[in-house]
């Protein structure tokens, strides 16, 4: 791996990083640790997958272990504030009888495959994921991007299952509200 190439990786490495922990000094030792691990232990990459793919491997599993860590003095189950105005802009998006209100009703995405396509689409879905309360993200992240299971999430932040399936339905529709808005409009320029 030459200079360049490493720089590139690195780069995208604290990026993913600063998007799971939330913390920028964090994500800079996180990454570092990963990449030490890396060279440290290059002889074991056996070239079954890209080299960027072996190292992102790694660095999601320094993720993991420091979202563990965090997650003991933690305790993500009481509602912020944050959150709780998620929950009132949710309930405005619907009338009294439980039907979508004609404005707030989910758009056509076209199709979205095509869009995943697109670095831009990234650049505004990570500004969306930034802009959910950090225990939301946190749960979202740990469920769809760390592949954690829906136990372990609840183990991990000792939370019920209930309340996490109420956490990911709060960054569903935030996600999706805020794509809706920044991307998937019609007419609206994006990022």
């Amino acid at each position: 791996m030459d200079d360049e190439m490493l720089a590139g990786v690195r780069r995208d490495m604290l990026k993913f990083a600063s998007l799971q922990l939330r913390d920028e000094t964090l994500a800079e030792d996180v990454v570092q640790d990963a990449l030490v691990a890396a060279l440290k232990n290059g002889r074991q990459f056996a070239g079954r997958s890209a080299l960027k793919t072996w190292i992102f491997a790694i660095l999601k599993n320094k993720i993991v272990d420091q979202i563990r860590e965090k997650c003991r003095t933690t305790n993500v189950s009481a509602i912020s504030p944050e959150e709780a105005s998620l929950d009132e802009a949710f309930e405005r998006l619907f009338k009294e009888n439980a039907h979508w209100t004609p404005e707030a009703r989910p758009r056509d995405w076209g199709n979205p495959e095509e869009s995943l396509r697109e670095k831009r689409f990234w650049i505004v879905f990570d500004a969306c994921l930034k802009h959910l309360p950090e225990n939301t993200a946190r749960v979202f992240m740990m469920r769809e991007f760390l592949e954690f299971d829906t136990n372990e999430v609840c183990q991990e932040l000792s939370i019920t299952a209930s309340n996490c399936h109420v956490i990911l339905h709060r960054a569903r529709n935030g996600l999706r509200r805020c794509l809706e808005k920044n991307w998937f409009m019609e007419g609206v320029q994006t990022c």
